[in-house]
C-alpha cells in the first residue's frame, strides 16, 4: 500500500451505487442501462411504492448486484453492529461473487465522538487496522482495512441536536 494512500472498496461500485441512488423514485420500473465501460451493462428497478432500488451489472468480473433503501434490511459482517437507535436513512447492500458490502446512512441523538468510539472498538475486535482516525468540523472520520479485504470506514456529522453518520463495511470487493 502507497504511503498516505487510503484503500477503499472498489470505486467504481460505490459511484455506480450513488447513481443509482440518485434515480428518482418516480421513474421507470425498470430501465435497461448503455455500457457504462466496454464489457459492462446492466438494469435497475425503483420500486415506486417504497422507493426501493435494485440494479444488477455484468462486467468481465461478474455480476455485480445492489439494493438500496430505507426500509432494506441492515445485515453488517460478523462483529459489526448497527449502532443502538438510530433511524435509518438509507442502506445500500452490493454483491459480486465472494466479495459483499453494506453502506448505511443514520442518524443518531448519539455525538460523532460516542458513535466514533461504538465502531473504533467494533472494529480493532475484528483486527482492522486503523489507517484514519480523524475529527473534521465537529465529526468523525474512521477508515481502516484487514490483510484478508474486509475494509471499514465511518463518517460523522453533527447535525444540529443529532449525528448523521455513514458506515462502509466490505469485503473483497476491491479484488
Amino acid at each position: 500500500m502507497d504511503e498516505g494512500r487510503v484503500m477503499l472498496p472498489d470505486a467504481r461500485l460505490l459511484l455506480i451505487a450513488a447513481m443509482v441512488l440518485a434515480l428518482p423514485a418516480c421513474g421507470p420500473e425498470k430501465t435497461e442501462t448503455a455500457d457504462s465501460e466496454p464489457n459492462e451493462s446492466g438494469e435497475y428497478s425503483v420500486d415506486r411504492t417504497s422507493g426501493e432500488t435494485t440494479a444488477s451489472i455484468e462486467g468481465p468480473d461478474g455480476t455485480t448486484t445492489m439494493r438500496s433503501g430505507a426500509n432494506v434490511p441492515v445485515r453488517l459482517p460478523a462483529g459489526f453492529s448497527l449502532y443502538p437507535e438510530v433511524q435509518v436513512v438509507s442502506n445500500t447492500v452490493v454483491g459480486r461473487g465472494e466479495g459483499e458490502g453494506a453502506l448505511v446512512t443514520f442518524t443518531s441523538d448519539a455525538s460523532p465522538e460516542e458513535i466514533a468510539a461504538h465502531y473504533r472498538r467494533e472494529a480493532q475486535a475484528a483486527q482492522i487496522d486503523i489507517e484514519v482516525d480523524a475529527t473534521i468540523n465537529g465529526g468523525a472520520m474512521l477508515v481502516g482495512r484487514r490483510n484478508d479485504g474486509l475494509s471499514f470506514s465511518l463518517h460523522t456529522t453533527p447535525q444540529g441536536e443529532e449525528t448523521q453518520a455513514q458506515i462502509m463495511v466490505g469485503r473483497n470487493l476491491d479484488r
